[in-house]
């Protein structure tokens, strides 16, 4: 069984910046530098809520058509399979009607479903709506755009893998995300994270205290660069 991270240690990731979290990563040689982390199109949409990490869990959507007998699927199966992720969890949903999304899967009903169902807040290709009362609910939204209608929004599958912001999420996945952005953070590096984040920031404390120092040099610069 795959082991995961404390709770602590997972809330101890609130305390760190994307950008930042994103760096300390890179020192684990885990992944490319230019992979992990979902396209800007993915965007937060409640900047002031501040960091939103949890586990995956996956679902597709559709809203274009009325749904079929061959592409829908059972709301309270959806449900039972979003409590088998480990909490704190996070609605990660793909809209297969991109690239435009035409319905929202998104507002205050749902909302408050899956917050009751334990997840923080969503991740999602497609658009969301209701702002204000999600807004208070403070439910974490990042999508791609703000939309007016549920039109004909359906699922169609769930527990899969999803492909959001040019990442594929798999169910389970540790997700930390925040006005910058939705990162994909590897559970086992958890633990050695915060250690990775001290390195990090002292490095860039000497360099951004010598360029603000009045002996400031390129020479020396170059030394701790």
């Amino acid at each position: 069984m795959e082991h995961l991270p404390l709770p602590q240690e997972i809330e101890a990731l609130k305390r760190y910046s994307t950008p930042t979290l994103s760096n300390a990563i890179e020192l684990f040689n885990l992944r490319p530098r230019n992979a992990g982390f979902m396209s800007g199109d993915i965007r937060c949409i409640f900047p002031d809520f501040g960091v939103m990490v949890g586990y995956a869990s996956t679902a597709a959507i559709m809203a274009e058509h009325p749904e079929t007998g061959g592409r829908q699927t059972s709301g309270y199966e959806y449900w039972k399979s979003v409590l088998q992720v480990p909490a704190p969890r996070v609605a990660v949903i793909q809209d297969l009607d991109q690239p435009t999304a035409i319905g929202s899967f998104w507002g205050e009903v749902n909302g408050n479903i899956h917050r009751a169902l334990g997840c923080v807040g969503t991740v999602t290709n497609g658009g969301v709506r209701d702002l204000d009362e999600v807004h208070a609910m403070g439910f974490h939204f990042f999508a791609s755009q703000v939309i007016v209608s549920h039109a004909y929004v359906h699922l169609v599958d769930f527990g899969i893998p999803v492909k959001i912001g040019g990442v594929v999420v798999h169910p389970g996945d540790l997700i930390h995300a925040d006005k910058h952005g939705v990162l994909m953070v590897p559970k086992e590096v958890v633990p050695e994270l915060p250690e990775a984040v001290r390195k990090i920031e002292a490095k860039e404390r000497r360099i951004i205290d010598h360029c603000q120092s009045k002996e400031f040099s390129i020479e020396k610069l170059k030394d701790l660069i």
